[in-house]
């Protein structure tokens, strides 16, 4: 009766959903390739969960792409056509704008004071919320902190953005952010190796995994560490599907994929002076410390634009500074 009524309450908010757990593989969709963060994640907690269930529950995976880019990914999970996915923070803006509080600008300084707030009341408070908008949040992996790349000139400071033609993603946020900065965005879905190489941009930000493992490094020379952002990756399953397990594999999988995610976060960290070594053997021009203050000083206000305007979306942003003494 209560799962009857749960269906009816989401098909009426436009959510369509399975009313009961699935026969057969989890179908879990990320749009990275083998090697990528979400791949690393997606694939770890495969195995976790294969082997926490003694082989009974098993993932099919689709990556790179298959299942469409970030946005389609979570369309089909609320239509019920995957059970689960790993993506961008940002591909929420949209949908669940409360998820801005993540990747507000320059908010975190290091991976401690990341962990402080992901992995603590805040982070759960905010995995909670996702379930109004059709999505059960289950655990916070990651893609790093993001980084300018472009073909023109070396970026010192924020003066140097000025104008360039820089793919984002498809985020209000984003692109609110690099419009702040002086540089004309451009949002794009993932991949955007092509768009970069038809020079229709200049450039983009992404963490140095990704610049590396798409070797954007053989169409951007210029790399400046400018760690504007801390992009996140959240993990999420469709929640009728989820709770249509019983207790015991609800459990399973939210363990499985808490344990996957804090082993690619893992992963991800020490393998950051890795990606920078082979970038820089492979040519790219790096500035290692820009003006990262004139990055800042050019986004303080971002919290007073509209974006914030939804009380909820500030709130979170309230309490993620909070957190952090911002």
């Amino acid at each position: 009766m209560i799962m009857r009524l749960v269906c009816i309450i989401m098909m009426l908010s436009g959510i369509i959903v399975p009313c009961a757990a699935q026969a057969g593989p989890i179908r879990l969709a990320v749009v990275t390739k083998p090697g990528s963060a979400q791949n690393v994640c997606a694939e770890a907690f495969a195995q976790v969960l294969e082997h926490s269930s003694k082989g009974r529950l098993k993932v099919e995976l689709f990556h790179s792409g298959a299942m469409g880019d970030e946005c389609q990914i979570l369309y089909k999970l609320r239509q019920g056509q995957l059970d689960m996915c790993v993506v961008t923070a940002g591909s929420f803006d949209r949908i669940a704008p409360q998820v801005r509080a993540v990747e507000f600008p320059f908010l975190f300084e290091n991976y401690t004071q990341v962990d402080l707030v992901l992995q603590g009341t805040v982070g759960r408070r905010l995995l909670g919320s996702l379930e109004e908008s059709g999505f059960k949040g289950l655990a916070f992996a990651e893609n790093g902190f993001r980084n300018l790349t472009n073909s023109r000139r070396p970026v010192k400071n924020a003066i140097d953005v000025k104008d360039l033609l820089i793919r984002v993603m498809e985020s209000k946020l984003q692109t609110c952010l690099w419009r702040e900065l002086g540089a004309v965005p451009v949002p794009h879905a993932w991949p955007i190796t092509e768009l970069l190489a038809s020079g229709r941009v200049d450039g983009q930000e992404n963490p140095l995994g990704v610049i590396w493992h798409y070797r954007l490094d053989k169409v951007q020379k210029h790399l400046s560490l400018t760690r504007h952002v801390y992009s996140a990756h959240i993990c999420v399953a469709n929640p009728i599907w989820y709770h249509a397990l019983s207790r015991f594999d609800q459990r399973l999988v939210a363990m499985s994929m808490e344990k996957a995610a804090a082993y690619q976060r893992e992963h991800n960290r020490g393998q950051v002076a890795f990606y920078l070594s082979q970038l820089k053997a492979a040519g790219m021009e790096v500035v290692e410390n820009p003006d990262r203050a004139s990055f800042k000083a050019k986004t303080s206000e971002l919290s007073a634009t509209p974006l914030f305007d939804n009380p909820r979306v500030m709130q979170m942003l309230m309490m993620f500074k909070k957190a952090l003494n911002f």
